[in-house]
This record gives C-alpha cells, sequence and structure tokens, in this order.
C-alpha cells in the first residue's frame, strides 16, 4: 500500500490500484499516520479561512512525523552540510539520530545550524548559489513541510505549479495552450531579480501568520531564514555571513515558503482584478496570458506590484511576446501558434527549446570526447542513457517528435566517433560501428523507439 497525493488532498491507494478502504483499520506505519494527521489539517483549513493552526509543534515533535521525514531526506541523498555529517552515516545510525533529535525539539534545545553555500554554472557563464542545510536541519524542515503543506495548499492557486503536490511543469504549459486558444495572445514573459535572496523576512513571517499561530512553529521558521551561510574560499578560509532577506535556494522548506509569498499575486492576476489576463507560475517563474494590446499595461502593473512587496522586476530580462510572431520560452519550452499547412486550422506548437537542445548536445559531448576514451562502452553508454532518459521524459511534451530526431542521430554520431577513436579504429569505422549495433551491442538508449512503443500501444 502506498501513500499518493493528488493535488491538494492526500489520498491512499492499494498495491493494486484500488482506493484505500476509509481509514485503513488496523494497518498504522508512519505513512499511514502521518497521512490522517495532513487530511485532518487539509479538512480544518479548507472548512474555515480564517482558521489558524495553534498546536503543531507537539505534531512536530512526533516520532512517525520525523521518521518520515527522514526517510525523505535520506531518499534525496545529496551532500552534507557545515557539521560534516552525512545521509549515510545518520541512515547506518538512524535510531540515534532520530532519537537525539526528538530529545532536542520536545526540549526546545535544537538550533538552525549555519547554511553550507555553494555555487553551481548556469548558462553564459554565470553562477547559482545554493544554500545547504545539515542533515538535521534537512530533517526538521522536511517534518515542517509535512505539516504545513496540507494547510496551505487550500489557499495555494491553481495556476501555481512549481514544486506542489501532484503538478508539474507540464501542468503549467498545458494552461498556458488553453489561454491562447481562448485568445490571450499576448504574454508579459516575467522574470524576478533574485527572488530566492530578496523576500523580506518580516513580510514573509506574516504570510505564514496568516495560516499558524503557534509560536514555536514560527520560531523555527525565522530561526532558518536567519541562519548564517558559510562559504570556503579558493584558499580553504571559511568566512560566515547572516542574511538579511531570502529563504535559500537548497532549503527543504524554500520552495513552500517562496510559493506562500507570492500567492497573493496569482489571486490577483487570475481574479477580477486581473480583467481576463491569466497567470501561469512555476516557482518564480512566471508568464502573464492577456489580450493583444495589454501587455505593456499588464507589465507596469507587474512591476508595482512586486515593488510593494519588496521585489524587483528584472526588466532587462522582462519582455512581451507576441505568440503569433514570436517564440514564447518558458521552463525550457518554446511555444508559439501556428496555421496547419494540411488543415489550414490554428494550433499550438510546443517544442523543446534551441536552448534546451543545445544543452543536451553539450552534455552528450561531455559524456563522449576523446578525454574520456578510457572509461569502459559500457559504463559511458549508461551514463549516456541516463541523460538521454530524463531529458527525453521531460520534454515528451507537444511537437517534439522532429527535435527528438535530431539529437538521437547526434548522440549516435558521436558514440560512434568515441568508440572508433577508444579502438584506434582510423578507417571503416562506419561499417565497425552500426547505428543498429549501438543499440542491440551496447544498449543505447533510444528516444525514438520509446516514440513508437507508445503510439503502437495508443
Amino acid at each position: 500500500m502506498g501513500m499518493e497525493r493528488r493535488g491538494d488532498t492526500w489520498s491512499c491507494e492499494r498495491s493494486d490500484g484500488r482506493p484505500g478502504d476509509g481509514p485503513l483499520k488496523g494497518i498504522q506505519t508512519p505513512e499511514i499516520v502521518v497521512w490522517k494527521l495532513q487530511r485532518t489539517l487539509s479538512a480544518q483549513a479548507r472548512k474555515n479561512k480564517k482558521w489558524r493552526a495553534w498546536s503543531l509543534y507537539g505534531d512536530l515533535c512526533r516520532a512517525d512525523v520525523l521518521s518520515l521525514a527522514f526517510d525523505r531526506v535520506a531518499a534525496n541523498g545529496g551532500s552534507g552540510g557545515v557539521d560534516g555529517m552525512t545521509v549515510a552515516w545518520a541512515k547506518a545510525n538512524r535510531e540515534e539520530f532520530l532519537g537525539e533529535l526528538e530529545n532536542e525539539l520536545r526540549t526546545k534545545a535544537y538550533r538552525a545550524s549555519a547554511v553550507r553555500r555553494v555555487y553551481i554554472p548556469k548558462a553564459g557563464g554565470k553562477k547559482r548559489a545554493l544554500g545547504i542545510p545539515t542533515v538535521k536541519d534537512r530533517t526538521v524542515q522536511t517534518a515542517l513541510v509535512l505539516l504545513l503543506e496540507p494547510i496551505f495548499e487550500v489557499d495555494f492557486h491553481d495556476r501555481s505549479f512549481g514544486y506542489r503536490p501532484g503538478r508539474s511543469a507540464h501542468g503549467a504549459i498545458e494552461q498556458i495552450k488553453y489561454a491562447l486558444y481562448d485568445g490571450l495572445e499576448e504574454a508579459v514573459d516575467a522574470d524576478l531579480s533574485s527572488y530566492f535572496d530578496t523576500i523580506p523576512h518580516d513580510r514573509l513571517i506574516e504570510h505564514v501568520k496568516r495560516r499558524v499561530s503557534d509560536g514555536s512553529i514560527l520560531k523555527l521558521i525565522k530561526m532558518w531564514l536567519e541562519a548564517p551561510v558559510e562559504e570556503t574560499d579558493d584558499q580553504g578560509r571559511r568566512r560566515r555571513s547572516r542574511p538579511g532577506s531570502g529563504t535559500p535556494q537548497g532549503g527543504v522548506i524554500s520552495p513552500l515558503l517562496a510559493n506562500l509569498y507570492l500567492n497573493g499575486l496569482d489571486h490577483q492576476v487570475n481574479g477580477p482584478r486581473g480583467e481576463g489576463a491569466r497567470m501561469v507560475r512555476y516557482a518564480d517563474d512566471l508568464v502573464i496570458l492577456c489580450r493583444r494590446g495589454r501587455g505593456e499595461q499588464m507589465r507596469e502593473r507587474l512591476k508595482r506590484y512586486l515593488e510593494t512587496k519588496g521585489l524587483t522586476l528584472n526588466e532587462e530580462k522582462t519582455r512581451l511576446v507576441d505568440v503569433r510572431q514570436e517564440w514564447l520560452e518558458f521552463l525550457g519550452f518554446s511555444i508559439n501558434c501556428r496555421r496547419s499547412w494540411r488543415t489550414g486550422r490554428d494550433y499550438i506548437h510546443v517544442e523543446p527549446s534551441r536552448k534546451s537542445q543545445t544543452k543536451l548536445r553539450e552534455t552528450i559531448r561531455d559524456e563522449v570526447n576523446r578525454f574520456t576514451t578510457w572509461r569502459d562502452a559500457r559504463e559511458v553508454v549508461c551514463d549516456l542513457n541516463r541523460r538521454l532518459r530524463g531529458w527525453g521524459n521531460y520534454f515528451r511534451l507537444g511537437q517534439h517528435q522532429a527535435t527528438f530526431a535530431k539529437l538521437q542521430r547526434y548522440a549516435e554520431h558521436r558514440l560512434i566517433r568515441w568508440l572508433a577513436a577508444k579502438h584506434d579504429c582510423r578507417s571503416g569505422m562506419w561499417k565497425r560501428f552500426t547505428w543498429r549495433g549501438l543499440h542491440e551491442e551496447y544498449g543505447l538508449y533510444d528516444l525514438l523507439e520509446r516514440e513508437i512503443g507508445e503510439q503502437s500501444r495508443a
């Protein structure tokens, strides 16, 4: 039996696919017990829009809540924080780790550790800062998300898709398609300047207080927001600083808090004040779709709203897009309105963006180049398959077949050249290493074969 989250509700499903039987008497695993608690919190919040949770801290300290939270932290893996504790060590010493953590929480001795800051590369040579909390902090944050998520999900708007149960980037793309089919063909493709780093702490806490009146829970959230950030320079020297705003990307609770702070914007644009416009948001990526000629007005209104919230619209990256004439780039997809040459009817064309295609080509080149010929071929193909499969599963939406065909041929071409270099085959490589051989002998993942299989099943 497993627990499945559907939209903003929590439901149980048996292993045979049929719904669970009522309260599931006799089965009291941590998942089921926590699910019952989540269902109760969700029902209270849905019944009364002004209801506030005032006794959550006792639930946070429960062994079953902490146990389920740790299971999720362990499943996600990741590196350790500033204390050096790894997920592997915590798993090996599970009872000791959870017992000490529960005792710290019950005695109010728990204190948040500093967040270890690392940088990951972005497009254009830039870097994005990520904050990595300790395993202990990640476990407590996950436990609190288990309690807060069912409460806030009741209030979140249906066109918000980032980091929410039962929602995905594909759902966001579908909502954009619906808006375009309804004639909202001008889009404000908005970019927020360093959103996660600039959320004002005091205003964020006020948003939390609308649903939570438990002082101990509010104190915990403040502790995480104000936790020092530790960085290590090129010489190995560590330095710490305290952020005056923001919630660190990488923190388990950060996505929930970030969604909460922009929830008012979701409701305003998608409500009567939006005057027919629709906003689709995935975390801090958002698009406002409106009638042609209304885009400039919506952009100015968005800018003023963000300023009242202590946020900034990146005007250099924010642009107006007439989707009938230009590509709208969102979440790695390119979207525009086209007319079918066969039927003469308009349709919404969705395909992987050029930037996304370029990134996959770069990934393939990194896996198979002259510097990796020392590796075992099957190991390299296994890594390459993981990249292709993940990319293909994400972008298998809309009119992707032609793009998939080009990228499949690119991967095959690069792999043949790599094999030829590995085996010092200077001539006749195309005969020795054939397209069919790549898939049958080496097991190369085939994006197109997956597509054919899906069509035959349909």
